[in-house]
């Protein structure tokens, strides 16, 4: 497996890993209207570049055998500064994998470049939404020590979902 920073040449495939493990994970959730409609705001070529290209975002890709199979996201300042009381957050923007690459190591290995760019960054803290009945990806988050700070909500269309604040100080 080799980690990598993106790059703008990144853009449709990141885009399309991110779409496919969105659907995969929480498609079924949703109406076609409203999944349709967050994926063209979050996980479309223009936005994902936009993204990489600009300042507030950092993210690690994971290749296996040439392919992308996962990735993380960092961004800051944290859309969720308001709920924590650290002076210097970042946030866990997105930590997904393809399925099949669930449970083979990946997302640790990205979660421990996330956490390594948030020390080296002067973090205090690193800030994370987690679905309410996610409950595999907040074993995950827990077992690094995150915890929950509050209820949140997440929009994919017109639809608010129950999220729940994770944090993690240093």
């Amino acid at each position: 497996m080799i980690l990598r920073p993106a790059t703008p040449a990144d853009a449709p495939a990141l885009a399309a890993l991110g779409a496919e493990t969105f659907i995969a994970a929480f498609g079924h959730l949703y109406t076609a209207e409203d999944l349709a409609a967050f994926l063209a705001t979050v996980h479309a070529p223009g936005p994902v570049a936009e993204e990489i290209a600009g300042d507030s975002c950092t993210h690690c890709l994971a290749e296996e055998g040439g392919e992308l199979v996962a990735y993380c996201k960092l961004r800051y300042p944290s859309h969720y500064t308001a709920h924590s009381d650290a002076k210097n957050p970042i946030e866990l923007g997105q930590l997904y994998a393809l399925p099949q690459f669930t449970g083979t190591g990946i997302g640790a290995k990205l979660m421990d470049w996330a956490l390594g760019v948030a020390r080296a960054g002067g973090h205090d803290a690193v800030l994370l939404s987690v679905y309410s009945e996610n409950y595999g990806a907040q074993r995950f988050y827990q077992r690094y020590g995150f915890g929950k700070i509050a209820d949140i909500t997440f929009q994919v269309g017109e639809q608010l979902d129950a999220e729940f604040l994770y944090e993690l100080k240093f």
